[in-house]
């Protein structure tokens, strides 16, 4: 069984505690791993050696902050097929997926940033009498918080634009999925990066959590996790004037109209609802399809879903793995029955589940479709994250949009159609922070990304990302 180890100060280090928790493999239940349970104790250490580094590190010129991640990303490409399987082992998500979608982003992310660094230009104002300009210096140490759905593709997301605009970092990971974000400590000291730049600490939220949170010392807050979480960390932060970026949960609605491509749009929105066992903040959980090809669009969508294949995730055949935890199951399975006792009508998921014998404990779900579920409902309004969407028809576009809106949620929604009027009007009156038409989880890192309402606070990607790691000055010299 392998031991985790912490990574601050540029080396791998036990937890002054001594004491730690299982990892578990929840295909098969087993644990394979033991992480650290880190105190206030590591993260003092970690944040003395942050800032220590801190000037050194702000002081290098953007492009040698870039070369760094540039080398972690190469390493990450040459590790690819070792990190896949610790991320499906780690997680329970089919390697295919891990191989295809979460490391290549790992890698792409920390290239992105690295590049984009060296693209950040400031602004000037100049006028008759003076001229004023901008500077942005990095905060100083900062927190990055990670969840446990997408490990080491947010992980990444976060700590790339921290450090390359030369901030240091106290990383907590997951400490459901902390393989990665353990073998990426490995990577970076095999890349020489300079020692206290990065630190990450492992550990469960209410202890290193909330210690990070609670922490006058560091400057910064990015978190991406569930919505009851995110508003205690804007609590905590609110007396400290700190910066926070929050991207939160998500109840994402998939308008599908008559005119659309309809096969196209049944395959792209089976993959929108159950990638990843739907534990993506972005999954389409509520479809809303124009009545005249509702029964059309629901039988080729029952029929796909019914054919995808559950089971052991290192299966590259596939294209669904386990549920994270049996606590999270049982929590899906909990909106299962509510969603029957909210007079819903089951249309496929009960169906036997065949099981290779070391995956039979596993938490594995078949997905599970329901249809005529009041828009009102729980299941329809709280976040569920796992296999279980509604069906539902709508008339007319201001129907749709209604449905869509009523809800606490706004990270994402996606609009099926091939009029282009159409899908510009009613984009721009969706209330969600991303709109996607005729397409899911197509991203360009470029763009600014995070939700509204109870989706969370803040913009991360592109330019955002590097704004929030910075402080904003105004230089004004008069003629």
């Amino acid at each position: 069984m392998e031991i985790l180890a912490n990574y601050i100060n540029g080396e791998l280090s036990k937890p002054q505690s001594n004491n730690y928790i299982d990892d578990q493999n929840p295909a098969t239940t087993k644990v394979f791993a033991k992480i650290p349970l880190s105190d206030e104790i590591d993260l003092k250490f970690a944040i003395d050696s942050a800032e220590k580094a801190f000037p050194q590190w702000s002081g290098l010129p953007a492009k040698e902050r870039a070369a760094y991640l540039i080398k972690i990303s190469a390493l990450i490409n040459d590790n690819l097929e070792e990190l896949a399987l610790a991320e499906s082992i780690d997680t329970g998500k089919p390697i295919q997926l891990a191989k295809t979608v979460d490391i290549p982003r790992a890698i792409s992310n920390m290239e992105f940033f690295a590049h984009a660094i060296t693209q950040f230009s400031s602004e000037s104002h100049a006028n008759e009498k003076s001229i004023n300009y901008t500077l942005r210096k990095p905060l100083g140490v900062v927190g990055c918080i990670s969840p446990w759905n997408l490990p080491l593709y947010l992980f990444t997301w976060k700590i790339a634009p921290a450090l390359v605009t030369g901030n240091c970092v106290i990383a907590k990971p997951s400490e459901i999925t902390p393989y990665t974000a353990f073998l990426l400590s490995k990577i970076c000291i095999e890349a020489g990066l300079p020692k206290g730049v990065l630190n990450i600490l492992h550990g469960t939220g209410p202890e290193i959590g909330n210690a990070i949170v609670q922490n006058k010392r560091i400057k910064a807050i990015s978190f991406t996790g569930g919505t009851d979480t995110g508003k205690k960390i804007a609590e905590i932060s609110a007396p400290m004037f700190r910066k926070i970026s929050l991207e939160l949960g998500g109840k994402n609605p998939a308008l599908v109209f008559a005119d659309c491509d309809l096969n196209k749009t049944v395959e792209e929105l089976v993959r929108a609802s159950f990638s990843n066992q739907g534990e993506i903040c972005l999954c389409s959980s509520r479809l809303y399809i124009e009545k005249s090809i509702y029964e059309e669009f629901k039988s080729l969508f029952v029929e796909k879903v019914k054919n995808l294949k559950i089971g052991n995730p290192t299966n590259a055949a596939n294209n669904m793995g386990a549920l994270i935890s049996a606590q999270h199951l049982e929590k899906v399975k909990s909106y299962i029955r509510l969603a029957k006792e909210e007079g819903g009508h089951l249309l496929c998921g009960d169906e036997k589940l065949e099981l290779e014998k070391e995956n039979s404990k596993g938490y594995f779900l078949r997905p599970h479709v329901f249809e005529n579920l009041p828009n009102h409902c729980k299941v329809n309004q709280e976040e569920i994250f796992g296999p279980l969407v509604s069906l539902n028809s709508f008339r007319n576009e201001n129907e749709a949009i209604r449905f869509a809106n009523e809800s606490d949620y706004g990270l994402a929604s996606s609009i099926w159609t091939n009029d282009l009027s159409r899908a510009h009007r009613i984009g721009s009156k969706i209330e969600t922070g991303i709109v996607w038409i005729n397409c899911w989880m197509n991203r360009d890192l470029r763009t600014p990304f995070g939700g509204m309402k109870n989706s969370g606070l803040g913009r991360e990607g592109g330019l955002e990302a590097l704004r929030f790691f910075t402080e904003t000055k105004n230089i004004c010299i008069q003629f």
